[in-house]
């Protein structure tokens, strides 16, 4: 055991408990250390910071697992976690941080990174918690601004020694044999069977948040701003997002085999996943020295050895390249002074040439002292986010992003590693990574604009930057990945297809859509889609419907987005482009995208239903209109309930839809399909109605209640994507058992 500190905190937090000592005994491994990972992969609170590759910095891996303390925060509020306590502090992550590490102290040990303390991420956007920045992109993936973790349970494996220690935590009111639980159960789990590779994640394209054009557009407006004298340099970025399946860190282990860098990581973070590997550090700080390693400038590996020894040299000669990383190292060697003792701060290398598999680097390194009374809380509030990826003057380059770039970064360009308790820290810059939330993958990169750069050439750099990533996530070449959509008789990049801001349709929901399945290029019930989507246009915009031969349309489309083969969504949308109190002028759109299985349907064999508490009773549900948004609260709703339908109450009491699909229910010979005031008919289901009858079910329309529902012998659920799938609960009770009927009836729907 290790004692710690007897030097009491400067700011207590109370609920918080704090780290009396540190267990620590050698650990034999007999497997790779990511197969390691894999075990405790899938738990919320993992993470695992890698090291590959030859580099110097590359020496330690450190596994984290089962925390006792977690700090999640936004920009005015910071919540911690300890165990089933929960404290809520008006400050923003940076302070709450500093405040946890004043809270908890433990001695270093001279042979490891760390003994114990806190890992995950600070995202980029952190920087509005130290500068007064205008904030004019948008937050869309609304994730926290920090996540980290202060495992009980630590695992470091020192590559050059090859030696493994395992470190448990003390925790304040902990007895020895608590100590020992925690041991005994990570061994237990380690001794175990290996846990087997989870599903491989598999990815529609990847669609850019900017076309090429507004990429280069993005480069000249930074040109446009070094010539007036505002900056020197900005980092732009585009981003890319995919949906995705699959396993999370199945994609961080195909990253690390095939390019080990120094800088792996994997979080697991319940509500969402975070995967990256960097080359660069952005700091560390180890018995006071500071240690920061821009990188800047950057080729691709060439095809062949010769021209591979042409592109390095190419870089190391290159005077835009020079001065674009002089002009990082002087902005950081800048930061880090203001937190350092005077005179102790260095570049000890500068333009040194790094190899990685797909691209070459030049990097340099800054040290420094760091003074008394300053810690690493204070280095971050000097330096964070790093200037390699921002541009400089920092300040006003961060503000040019935010102008620039139409998301917020999160993670990207943010830090990822480990802050311990013992004062060190060791943080990665976050490039080359991705995040995975809602069913979707996202991930940026981008490259130093200076004055000459070339736009086109800045463009195609972030392509190769992107490679490993969208390799790993099987998705298609970024030069390909802007999806093309159909409005108003144009095929366009879906970038550019649009709404005017002050249109009816954006402001009112003044429109409706059809969502239909296409199947290896063929539309599944569309006679039945038109005909409803043109009942709608009768009714809701008068007049007579388009003369569109959709068919046609929908399979341009399709192939343009590369899906002729695939299973594929469409959607048809008609909305009101015209301004309030102006004659209606409707646009028409459709889009098409790799279909996605609904995961519930292979996990649970159905979809878990919970009854909505809020009625709903409006003449709009007669039609697919864009004012969604009760289906969607619905949805949302039953999600956090642990579910994945909301049943819809009618304000009777009755029933008819869930937040996606209407309903049909089984009872012995008899199949009832609930009928109210107010509910649009579907296509899938009077396709379902007529099969049922051939099957020879006497088929009924009446009112159906919730008590309906749980004493069928089956409950359906149906919409165009998925078929017809049987419901397996309700409110958390167990509904018929699979007659084999719902996969029939979907296997006749997509066939027929």
């Amino acid at each position: 055991m290790t004692a710690v500190s007897e030097r009491p905190p400067s700011t207590p937090l109370r609920g918080v408990r704090t780290v009396t000592d540190v267990h620590r005994e050698p650990l034999r491994l007999d497997e790779p250390f990511e197969d390691v990972v894999r075990r405790f992969a899938h738990l919320p609170g993992t993470v695992a910071l890698l090291s590959g590759g030859e580099q110097d910095s590359a020496r330690h891996h450190v596994l984290g697992v089962d925390p006792w303390l977690t700090l999640r925060g936004h920009r005015t509020g910071t919540t911690i976690t300890d165990g089933d306590r929960t404290t809520e502090l008006a400050q923003d992550p940076l302070t709450a941080l500093q405040h946890v590490l004043e809270h908890v102290r433990v001695p270093g040990h001279p042979d490891l990174p760390l003994p114990a303390g806190l890992l995950g991420y600070l995202a980029y956007d952190l920087k509005d918690c130290l500068e007064d920045l205008p904030r004019t992109s948008v937050d869309d993936l609304g994730l926290p601004l920090l996540h980290l973790v202060a495992p009980s349970v630590l695992v470091v494996h020192d590559r050059h020694a090859d030696a493994t220690t395992l470190l448990v935590t003390r925790l304040e009111g902990d007895d020895d044999d608590a100590v020992a639980r925690r041991v005994a159960r990570f061994t237990d789990a380690l001794r175990g069977p290996a846990r087997p590779p989870g599903p491989v994640g598999t990815t529609g394209p990847a669609t850019s948040g900017l076309s090429r054009a507004e990429y280069l557009a993005a480069v000249e407006a930074v040109r446009a701003y070094i010539v007036e004298g505002d900056v020197y340099q900005v980092n732009m970025s585009q981003r890319f997002e995919a949906p995705f399946t699959g396993d999370p860190f199945e994609t961080f282990a195909t990253m690390y085999a095939a390019n080990p860098a120094s800088f792996f990581a994997y979080v697991e973070a319940g509500d969402h996943q975070v995967v990256s590997t960097s080359p660069e550090r952005f700091l560390r700080l180890r018995d006071g020295v500071v240690e920061t390693r821009p990188i800047k400038g950057t080729r691709p590996r060439g095809a062949t050895p010769a021209q591979d020894a042409d592109l390095r040299a190419e870089l190391l000669s290159s005077p835009k390249e020079d001065a674009e990383l002089s002009m990082i190292v002087d902005l950081l060697r800048n930061d880090i002074s203001r937190v350092c003792r005077a005179g102790t701060v260095d570049v000890t290398a500068h333009k040194r040439l790094e190899t990685y598999a797909n691209v070459h680097h030049l990097v340099s390194r800054v040290q420094g002292v760091l003074a008394p009374g300053c810690d690493a809380v204070d280095l971050l509030r000097a330096t964070f986010p790093g200037g390699s990826v921002t541009g400089c003057p920092k300040i006003r380059a961060m503000g040019v992003i935010d102008e620039l770039e139409p998301v917020r970064r999160h993670v990207y360009t943010g830090s990822i590693g480990y802050l311990g308790f013992d004062g060190s820290m060791d943080l990665s810059i976050a490039i080359r990574t991705a995040t995975f939330s809602g069913g979707r993958a996202v991930f940026s990169v981008g490259g130093g604009i200076v004055i000459d750069s070339d736009p086109a050439s800045e463009f195609e750099e972030t392509l190769h930057k992107g490679l490993t990533l969208t390799a790993a996530l099987h998705t298609s070449d970024a030069r390909a990945e802007v999806r093309t959509v159909w409005q108003d008789g144009r095929f366009l990049p879906a970038t550019e297809a649009s709404v005017p801001v002050e249109s009816e349709g954006l402001g009112y929901g003044y429109g409706f859509f059809e969502t239909l399945r296409v199947e290896a290029g063929r539309p599944v019930l569309l006679p039945a889609h038109v005909a409803r989507f043109e009942r709608a246009w009768r009714e809701l915009f008068g007049g007579t419907p388009p003369d569109v031969t959709w068919a046609d349309v929908i399979a341009r489309l399709v192939e343009r987005n590369g899906l002729t083969g695939a299973t594929a969504v469409v959607k048809i949308v008609a909305a009101a482009r015209n301004a309030p109190g102006t004659p209606l002028a409707p646009t028409l759109a459709v889009s098409a995208r790799r279909y996605v299985p609904r995961t519930a349907l292979s996990a649970h064999g159905g979809l878990r239903l919970r009854t909505y508490p809020h009625p709903r009773h409006t003449p709009l549900a007669d039609h697919k209109t864009l004012n969604h948004l009760y289906y969607k609260l619905a949805g949302d709703w039953a999600r956090r309930q642990d579910a994945d339908e909301a049943v819809v109450l009618n304000t009777d009491g009755t029933v008819s839809e869930t937040s996606s699909g209407t309903l049909c229910v089984v009872r012995g010979t008899r199949a009832l399909f609930p009928t109210s005031e107010h509910a649009l008919p579907g296509t899938t289901a009077g396709e379902v109605r007529r099969l049922l009858l051939d099957r020879g079910l006497r088929v009924e329309d009446r009112r159906t209640t919730v008590d309906d529902l749980r004493s069928a012998d089956e409950v359906l659920v149906m919409n165009a994507l998925m078929g017809a799938v049987r419901a397996v609960s309700l409110d958390g009770v167990a509904l018929g058992a699979d007659s084999g009927l719902s996969a029939a009836l979907t296997r006749a729907v997509l066939t027929g």
